[in-house]
C-alpha cells in the first residue's frame, strides 16, 4: 500500500471533514435521544399516551423508507454538501416549531411530518457518504468518529434536555436544542464539508461546469438487491435498530420502572452514550484490521446480554450500570457497522443509492422500535415483555453477520486529488 493511501495520510488530509460529519450527525440524533424526556411533560399537559408522543419517530420512518434511496441518488449526483447545508438549516427550524404544540394530535403529527421531510438532508447517508468517498485505509475508524456524533448526542441530550425542561419548560427546551445545537453544525458544514465530488469539482479549471469524472467502482442497485451479503446486512440492521432505538427512546421510563428517579435516569442514559463512543471507536479500529463481519456479530450479540441484565437489575445495583453501558456499546455501533459493510460489499459507485436503501431499513427499525415498545407498555403495563423478546432478536442479528465472505476488490475506486478544503 502506498503512502498516499495509508490511514495516517488520510487523517492528515481529512480530519476536519471527520469532525464536521460527527457534529452534523450529532445534531441529527438530538430528537431521538431527547424525546424520552418530553414524554412526562407532554403527558401532563395534554394527556397523551406514550405511543402518541413517540409516534413521531414512526412518521419519520414511514417517510424515510421510500425517500431515502432518492436522497441517496441525489448524493451520488451532486455530492453531500449541497444537501447537508440547507438540511441543517431546516432541521434546526423543525425542532424549534415543536414549541408550538397545542394539544392537537393532528398538529403533533404534522409537526413530525415536517421534521421527517427536512431531516432527510442530514441523515446518516449524507455523512457516511462524505467520509467513505475520501477514506479507504482508515474508513472504519473514520466512520466510527463520524457516527460517534450520535453517542455525543446520547451523552449530552438527556441531561441537557432535563435541565432545560426543569428550568425553562418544555417549549423553550425545543427551541434551545434546535438553535444551540444546529448553529455549530451549520458553521462547520459551511467551512469544512467537502466530499470527493466537491474536491474534484473545486480542482477543475475555472468555468468548467461539467459533471465530476470520478472513477468509482461497485455494484449497481440491481446487483446489490441480489447480493446475499447485503441482504443479510440489511436484515440484521433492521432487527437491531428495532431493539436498540426502542429501548433507547424509552430508556428513562424503563429505568424509572426499575425504581430510578428521572434525574439519575437521565445521567444513566448519558453513560450509555459514553459506552457508545467507546464501542464505535473500538469497533472501527478492529474493522480496519480484522474480519468486520465477526466484529459486527460479536457487537450485536452483546445486546442480548445487556437486555437480560437489565431485566435482572435493581435500581442501585452494579448490574444496572453494566446493562446500560452494554446497551450503549452495542447500540452505538449499529449504523457504523451497516455503513462500513455496505461500502465494502457494494463499493462506492452507487453507494448513495444502496446505502439509501439501508437507510430506509434503518428508519423503519427506528420508527417501529419506539412504537412497539410504547404499545407493549400500554398493553401490558410494563416493559419486561419487550426486553425479554429482544434477547433472541439480538442473537439473530449477530448470527446474520457471521461468515459474510471476503470483500470484493474495488481497488481502482477513485482518482481524487488529495487537497484539503
Amino acid at each position: 500500500m502506498t503512502a498516499q493511501h495509508t490511514a495516517a495520510h488520510e487523517w492528515r488530509l481529512y480530519w476536519a471533514l471527520a469532525l464536521t460529519t460527527a457534529v452534523g450527525f450529532s445534531f441529527h440524533s438530538v430528537a431521538t435521544y431527547s424525546i424520552g424526556l418530553f414524554i412526562e411533560p407532554l403527558q401532563a399537559e395534554f394527556g397523551w399516551g406514550r405511543a402518541v408522543i413517540t409516534a413521531g419517530l414512526t412518521i419519520s420512518a414511514l417517510l424515510t423508507v421510500p425517500l431515502a434511496p432518492i436522497v441517496g441518488a441525489m448524493i451520488d449526483r451532486w455530492g453531500t454538501r449541497r444537501l447537508a447545508i440547507p438540511g441543517l438549516i431546516l432541521k434546526a427550524l423543525s425542532l424549534c416549531v415543536f414549541a408550538f404544540a397545542d394539544g392537537s394530535e393532528a398538529q403533533w403529527y404534522a409537526l413530525w411530518t415536517f421534521y421527517a421531510l427536512v431531516a432527510l438532508g442530514v441523515k446518516a447517508t449524507v455523512w457516511t457518504a462524505a467520509i467513505s468517498s475520501v477514506f479507504s485505509a482508515g474508513r472504519g475508524l473514520a466512520l466510527a468518529v463520524t457516527l460517534s456524533g450520535t453517542a455525543v448526542a446520547q451523552i449530552l441530550a438527556p441531561p441537557l434536555t432535563q435541565w432545560l425542561i426543569a428550568e425553562f419548560g418544555w417549549r423553550t427546551a425545543w427551541v434551545a436544542l434546535g438553535l444551540g445545537w444546529g448553529f455549530p453544525a451549520l458553521l462547520l458544514a459551511i467551512l469544512c464539508l467537502y466530499d470527493a465530488r466537491d474536491r474534484e469539482r473545486r480542482a477543475r479549471a475555472p468555468g468548467d461546469t461539467s459533471a465530476p469524472s470520478l472513477d468509482l467502482r461497485g455494484l449497481t442497485p440491481r446487483e446489490a438487491l441480489r447480493s446475499t451479503a447485503l441482504i443479510r446486512i440489511g436484515i440484521a440492521t433492521l432487527v437491531i435498530l428495532i431493539l436498540t432505538i426502542g429501548v433507547i427512546v424509552h430508556q428513562v421510563p424503563i429505568l424509572a420502572e426499575r425504581g430510578v428517579d428521572r434525574e439519575k435516569a437521565a445521567y444513566l442514559a448519558s453513560l450509555a452514550g459514553v459506552a457508545g463512543i467507546v464501542g464505535k471507536l473500538l469497533t472501527g479500529y478492529l474493522m480496519d484490521r480484522v474480519d468486520a463481519g465477526w466484529v459486527a456479530a460479536a457487537t450485536m450479540s452483546a445486546l442480548a446480554v445487556a437486555l437480560f441484565a437489565l431485566l435482572r437489575a435493581s435500581a442501585d445495583s452494579a448490574l444496572l450500570l453494566f446493562a446500560i453501558a452494554l446497551i450503549g456499546y452495542a447500540s452505538g455501533c449499529k449504523i457504523q457497522i451497516c455503513a462500513y459493510l455496505t461500502s465494502r460489499y457494494a463499493g462506492m459507485r452507487h453507494f448513495g443509492k444502496i446505502f439509501g436503501v439501508m437507510s430506509s431499513l434503518i428508519a423503519l427499525g427506528a420508527g417501529l422500535g419506539p412504537l412497539l415498545v410504547g404499545a407493549v407498555h400500554d398493553a401490558y403495563g410494563g416493559y419486561a415483555p419487550f426486553l425479554l423478546a429482544g434477547i433472541p432478536g439480538a442473537l439473530l442479528g449477530g448470527f446474520l453477520l457471521v461468515g459474510l465472505g471476503p470483500y470484493p476488490d474495488w481497488s481502482a475506486a477513485q482518482g481524487v486529488k488529495d487537497s484539503s478544503p
